[in-house]
């Protein structure tokens, strides 16, 4: 098998290629020991949605008028479900923009979409489909320099003039166009501060770690404060969970609140309101701990690993590394949440949440080689290997427990197009290259949303190789 630093040393270092060259589509399929399926893949630069098997063939596609804004899923029903990016003049988060969902059929007609961005809020990065029909999705809203000092910032620590604090909203579809917000839940309803004593948020964020403490970091403060970028949900928990990428956590809240329990901090099956049931990855972010203690390093696509697979219940983050103590390299990482068999989650007072160890961690041979300051994901699949994208290289791996590689694919799409073999993609303004994909997944064959498809392969995307 052609070892993989070897491809990428290639293909970082390489600054022209011949068109005999190899530079994109698929690299490795070790059949035996990949897991089937089809890949959903959402070049992050393009406006086409690909389904892909394992062979690198096209088996779908879907068409839309937008960039992804960013994630996409297959439903039941054989649709997509794709976040998309629009444009809102004075608006934006300056990263992760969104502002659209968008749904199709197999056939690639939209179905449903639903516009939700002006100046004061907007979608933004990640969604999820709810077992009921709706979709929870990541969403900022717009608070004047005044408002955040009134909820307990340190004006010396509030880098622009305005803040957008991250919320959660729940969409109920109403088709073909347009949605009702159902249930919502504000970061802003649960920040405890230990700064200004006369205000009423006013405490010791130590001894309630179920709040948000807006000048834990003791850093400036950006517009884009909290920076989530990943949403799931667990339909056994009835819970979500979030990446925070502005605080280098995870944090879980109760789902089965209403809206009005969801802004306070009682209320919903755990008895908590809105305030977090649980965070993990950054103690000193609620005043506990300190930089030895810290375990994620501004990850995405933080997720609960799905029934019936390996590691079920556990929780997997790809974890981009930034500012990692012993040097910036990106990993995928397992571990399990502390619940008790009440299903709360434990902490001993004036301590961090647990665990201390991860049950799995992937560096691997790519190591600092694949370093990803930026989106990126990780999944776990059927038969126990997880499949990662290194998203601003364009890159998808498959690697197995015990780290052995068994598939790879590098995205052959650019803002253009499909490239040719032989073609290396360009980098834009952050230093990304131009074939960049936020996540993907893959979908077994037995996936409800596959029965009765034709999936018959159309050739692969790259250019000069059988390409549809």
């Amino acid at each position: 098998m052609k070892r993989y630093r070897v491809f990428l040393a290639s293909l970082l270092a390489a600054t022209a290629a011949s068109a005999q060259d190899r530079t994109i589509g698929l690299f490795i399929h070790e059949e035996q020991l990949a897991s089937p399926g089809y890949t959903l893949m959402a070049p992050k630069h393009y406006t086409r949605t690909y389904l892909l098997d394992n062979s690198g063939r096209v088996v779908n596609t879907w068409d839309s008028k937008y960039e992804p804004g960013q994630s996409a899923h297959l439903l039941p029903n054989g649709h997509l479900l794709r976040a998309a990016m629009i444009q809102v003049p004075g608006g934006g988060t300056g990263g992760g923009e969104g502002g659209r969902i968008e749904e199709y059929d197999w056939e690639g007609n939209l179905v449903w979409e639903f516009d939700y961005a002006t100046q004061a809020y907007a979608l933004h990065h990640d969604i999820k489909p709810l077992p009921n029909g709706n979709v929870i999705a990541l969403m900022v809203e717009r608070k004047t320099r005044d408002e955040a000092i009134a909820a307990g910032f340190k004006p010396d620590l509030l880098q622009d003039t305005y803040l957008l604090p991250d919320a959660v909203v729940e969409i109920e579809p109403v088709r073909p166009k347009g949605g009702k917000i159902v249930w919502t839940w504000h970061v802003w309803d649960h920040l405890i501060q230990n700064a200004d004593p006369t205000k009423a948020n006013y405490g010791v964020p130590s001894a309630e770690p179920g709040r948000i403490d807006p000048n834990a970091s003791g850093k400036r403060v950006p517009a884009f404060w909290n920076h989530m970028n990943s949403i799931d949900y667990n339909p056994d928990l009835d819970q979500i969970i979030l990446s925070v990428r502005g605080n280098s956590e995870a944090w879980v809240i109760d789902h089965s609140t209403t809206t009005a329990e969801a802004a306070g901090r009682t209320g919903g099956k755990r008895g908590k309101g809105g305030d977090l049931l649980y965070r993990w990855g950054n103690p000193r972010m609620y005043g506990v701990g300190g930089q030895a203690d810290q375990m994620l390093f501004e990850q995405h696509d933080i997720q609960w690993i799905e029934p019936g697979r390996p590691g079920a219940g556990n929780l997997l983050v790809f974890n981009n590394g930034l500012a990692r103590p012993g040097g910036q390299s990106s990993s995928a990482d397992e571990w399990i949440p502390p619940m008790d068999s009440e299903g709360t989650y434990v902490i001993e007072p004036g301590y961090a949440y647990g665990p201390r160890e991860l049950v799995w961690t992937f560096m691997g041979d790519i190591g600092r080689e694949l370093f990803e300051e930026a989106i990126s994901g990780a999944y776990r699949l059927p038969n126990g290997n997880t499949l990662l994208c290194y998203g601003t290289h364009g890159v998808l791996v498959e690697v197995t427990p015990d780290h052995q590689i068994v598939w790879e694919y590098v995205n052959p799409v650019v803002k253009e197009g499909p490239m040719r073999q032989g073609q290396l993609a360009a980098k834009d303004a952050r230093g990304h290259l131009y074939n960049a994909v936020f996540k993907v997944r893959r979908y077994s064959p037995d996936y409800e949303g596959l029965a009765g498809r034709d999936l018959t392969p159309r050739g692969v995307i790259e250019i000069g190789e059988g390409a549809q």
